[in-house]
C-alpha cells in the first residue's frame, strides 16, 4: 500500500513541511520511515525512534500529524511500575485510501467546474498577456486592459477546454485504477 505513489504523496503532504529546513543531524533522515515502521506493526513512539534513528520528538510530531489527519490512532496505557504513560500507535490504512479517493474526486470536481465555466462563458484577454476577464468584467473595464490600456481581444479557449477535458479523463482513470487496487 505505501508503495502506491498516490498514497506516498498524500502522506508526505501531511508529514513533510516544505517551509521547515531539516534540523542539524536530521538532514539525511526520512520522515516517511516512521510511517513505514508504523504500518509494519511497530507500535510505540520509542520503538519507532530506536529503529529509524530519528529523534523521539520528531517521531512524536509526525505521529501527531498523522493522528490529526485521521491516518493514525493511539491507545494510552499507564505503566504500573513507573506510572508513565505509554502510547501504542496504529496506522489506519483504510483512512488513507478514503483520503486519496476524496482528494482525487475533489480534483475531478474542480476540473469539471473549470471546464464548465470555460465552455459557458466568453473571455477576453490583453494582447500583451497582462490580464484575462470574463465578459461581465471586460464590459466593466470597457474592453480595455487596466495595466496597459490596450483593447481586449476575445480569448479562444478551445485548446484550454480540450486540455481540461483530457486532464479530467486522466484523473478519472487514475481514480478508477486506485479503486480497483483496493
Amino acid at each position: 500500500m505505501l508503495d502506491n505513489p498516490l498514497v506516498e504523496m498524500l502522506i508526505r503532504s501531511i508529514i513533510d513541511n516544505p517551509n521547515e529546513k531539516p534540523k542539524k543531524g536530521d538532514e539525511d533522515k526520512d520522515n516517511f520511515k516512521i510511517v513505514q515502521y508504523l504500518n509494519d506493526g511497530v507500535t510505540t513512539d520509542e520503538e519507532i525512534a530506536e529503529k529509524t534513528g530519528i529523534k523521539l520528538n520528531t517521531v512524536r510530531k509526525i505521529l501527531y500529524k498523522l493522528y490529526d489527519a485521521g491516518l493514525a490512532s493511539y491507545k494510552r496505557s499507564k505503566d504500573p511500575e513507573t506510572q508513565w504513560f505509554t502510547y501504542d500507535w496504529k496506522f489506519e490504512p483504510e483512512e488513507v485510501n478514503k483520503k486519496v479517493e476524496e482528494s482525487l474526486k475533489d480534483i475531478i470536481k474542480e476540473l469539471k467546474e473549470i471546464t464548465d465555466n470555460e465552455e459557458n462563458n466568453l473571455f477576453f484577454k490583453c494582447p500583451d498577456y497582462h490580464t484575462r476577464f470574463d465578459f461581465a468584467d471586460a464590459c466593466e473595464m470597457g474592453f480595455t486592459c487596466p495595466e496597459c490600456g490596450e483593447e481586449l481581444i476575445e480569448d479562444d479557449n478551445s485548446e484550454m477546454i480540450a486540455q481540461l477535458k483530457e486532464d479530467t479523463e486522466k484523473y478519472e482513470e487514475i481514480l478508477k485504477d486506485f479503486e480497483k487496487s483496493q
